[in-house]
């Protein structure tokens, strides 16, 4: 004899709307606590492919099931059957219909997923030689395109996504690309008002530099944007001098000259300091480096840094630099306040 919550796993496939309605929304509240995450646990091979199901539908009914989907893939087993049950694939359909009205929702449902590599793989259709790639090209176009100045931004969370894929050598490979130019988008996006879309450029970007022994030509083919994303966060708050900025590019010679907001999270100045350190420990990216007077802009940064681990990566970068054969060491020169 079928128990409670069988009865109602069933009826989530009611031919009833109101029946499935009533359903989806009783699960959801069960999604919602432990014991209630527990008890759908031991249903899942039933009560995922019915949620899935469901994404499709109205938004009455799928806006309930994505939040239970997103729920329930908090569990990293329950996510791992999703992903088996191709919800990547499911989600993506779902999500770029013109009617959608849960893009947010199946987003977070996507950056749970992708936390496993099962679910990055699925994500990045490694699989198949003719589909590689496109989800992430869509997701890319969707998180550039959508405006960060706005309350309602479905598409920020995609930068958490960009952050898992990175961590594979294939999302780092498919994001270096250029003929894709996939990370001359996001990088576009280092200044973003929204600290959440920030996170995800500076981790995706940290991410990618750790491909900078193999692919340091495919890095430097957007210098023109990296070495103001990666500088202008570690650069300090201090006005630089002509004869500083008169030594790099106009764009990051101009950002320094004028007054700036600073860099706040100390996490993102980390990641910068380590994806700088990851390019200089290449020689043709030591001159980069050097190139765009990094090494100064380095030296100031750091006389205004008091957080522990942010001065620890701007002193492990300094190490590397002095004891880099043939550089001289950055001036002393003092900068204008």
């Amino acid at each position: 004899m079928a128990t409670e919550l069988e009865e109602l796993i069933g009826f989530l496939s009611s031919p009833s709307p109101q029946i499935t309605k009533v359903a989806v929304d009783i699960v959801r509240g069960l999604t919602g606590s432990d014991d209630g995450l527990q008890s759908l646990t031991k249903y899942a091979k039933t009560v995922l492919p019915s949620l899935s199901r469901l994404l499709a539908g109205p938004k009455e009914v799928s806006e309930p099931s994505a939040e239970a989907l997103v729920n329930l893939s908090q569990n990293s087993n329950l996510a791992a059957e999703m992903v088996q049950l191709g919800m990547i694939k499911t989600a993506m359909e779902v999500l770029y219909k013109p009617e959608c009205t849960i893009a947010c929702l199946l987003v977070m449902l996507l950056v749970n997923l992708t936390q496993l590599d099962a679910g990055s793989a699925s994500l990045l259709q490694t699989d198949d030689d003719k589909m590689h790639g496109l989800y992430v090209m869509k997701l890319v176009r969707s998180f550039c395109r959508t405006t960060h100045e706005s309350h309602d931004d479905p598409f920020e969370h995609v930068g958490s996504i960009l952050v898992n894929i990175s961590k594979q050598q294939a999302g780092r490979k498919l994001l270096l690309d250029p003929k894709r130019g996939l990370l001359k988008q996001i990088i576009r996006q280092f200044d973003s008002n929204s600290s959440l879309r920030r996170k995800g450029v500076f981790g995706t970007l940290h991410n990618c530099c750790f491909e900078a022994e193999s692919q340091l030509q495919n890095l430097l083919l957007i210098s023109e944007f990296l070495w103001p994303a990666l500088l202008l966060p570690v650069a300090g708050p201090k006005l630089y001098s002509e004869q500083d900025t008169s030594k790099m590019p106009l764009e990051l010679g101009t950002a320094l000259s004028i007054e700036r907001e600073p860099v706040t999270d100390a996490e993102i100045r980390v990641q910068a300091l380590e994806a700088i350190y990851l390019i200089v420990l290449q020689e043709a990216g030591r001159r980069a480096f050097w190139s765009v007077n990094g090494p100064r802009i380095i030296q100031v940064g750091y006389e205004d840094e008091q957080d522990p681990k942010v001065m620890e990566a701007y002193e492990q970068l300094g190490s590397l630099l002095i004891q880099s054969g043939g550089t001289e060491e950055p001036s002393s020169e003092s900068t204008n306040q």
